[in-house]
């Protein structure tokens, strides 16, 4: 199911990281012009490689993006500061003054779509079981999640149905080849036998979407023309933290890890944000972006197949067979 888009018009993609390759790559393949921009973009040639165009450009300076949407027809917003903790001004600059520049110089430019990457943190920590979008939302005292948040409610006026529509994505813990937190990280500290089982009494879940299921889901907010509401996607699966991060330590042999309660991991000096992302005991509903047709394709034992073939390929890393 290719995405809709109107003859001649290019897409824009904001952040040249995990997400935003996958994305650009996705659009290649169903034959769009992509361009891409970021602070430090196309660092190992994979855009290039693709035939999708990249530039240098601050997302919160509103002069480099008015370049940057010109000629755009759709605008697909993933930079962001993706961190557990840090300095909430900072924070602010980047997730929600960001957005809301791009958003802007998108819609001066005459760019017609508008696709923010929000969080499921925006419910925060301590959310319903089952929550959905019309859930409450929570800052829960942290940075990413109350910028997230922000800046929703920030590009909500610049909607505007059939002129500038703008689609808002709440992604589950995107995983796949390239993703950082819920895969690089884990499996490094794994590497060096840092790792523990941490609550595992409490039974804390990941709510986890493998990127191409994730894009799938976007595709049909997009098709449906779903714009001005929120869109939680995940792989609609309720799987525990030990049961995920089981297939990565298969992968290197590790037999059984040390099990700690929060409350230990927070007395071996790990950070409390941190501890409070594992420690999520709810599970997102994505229905409502079921009720248009997502079904998500990749289950997590193909997912993490695709994972490992993609892990194999990095300088250093030996995996069993």
């Amino acid at each position: 199911m290719p995405i809709t888009h109107s003859p001649g018009g290019a897409v824009g993609v904001t952040g040249t990281g995990f997400i935003g390759t996958a994305l650009a790559r996705r659009l290649r393949n169903e034959g769009h012009d992509v361009r891409g921009v970021d602070l430090h973009p196309d660092p190992d040639g994979a855009w290039s490689a693709m035939g999708a165009t990249t530039t240098a450009g601050d997302i919160t300076d509103i002069d480099a993006m008015t370049e940057f949407c010109g000629g755009l027809d759709t605008v697909f917003h993933t930079a962001a500061l993706v961190a557990e903790s840090g300095d909430l001004d900072v924070f602010r600059r980047v997730n929600v003054h960001g957005p809301l520049t791009v958003a802007s110089a998108a819609r001066s430019a005459g760019v017609r779509r508008f696709v923010h990457f929000s969080s499921v943190m925006v419910y925060g920590f301590d959310f319903p079981d089952g929550v959905s979008e019309s859930g409450p939302l929570d800052g829960a005292g942290n940075p990413y999640c109350t910028t997230k948040i922000e800046a929703e409610h920030a590009l909500a006026p610049l909607h505007e149905p059939g002129v500038f529509d703008v689609f808002i994505i709440r992604p589950g813990d995107v995983y796949g080849p390239g993703s950082v937190p819920w895969v690089l990280r884990p499996f490094e500290a794994m590497t060096h036998g840092l790792w523990a089982t941490i609550g595992a009494d409490e039974r804390p879940l990941i709510n986890h979407v493998y990127v191409d299921n994730l894009l799938d889901g976007i595709w049909c907010v997009l098709n449906a023309g779903r714009s001005g509401e929120p869109f939680v996607i995940t792989d609609q699966r309720r799987t525990t933290n030990e049961e995920f991060y089981r297939h990565l330590l298969d992968m290197l042999g590790v037999g059984e890890v040390p099990s700690i309660s929060a409350h230990d991991a927070l007395g071996f000096g790990l950070d409390p944000e941190a501890v409070r992302y594992l420690m999520r005991r709810g599970q997102y509903s994505a229905d409502k972006v079921a009720s248009i047709g997502y079904v998500p394709a990749v289950d997590l034992t193909e997912g993490m197949a695709r994972t490992r073939a993609w892990l194999a390929t990095l300088p250093g890393v030996t995996l069993e067979p």
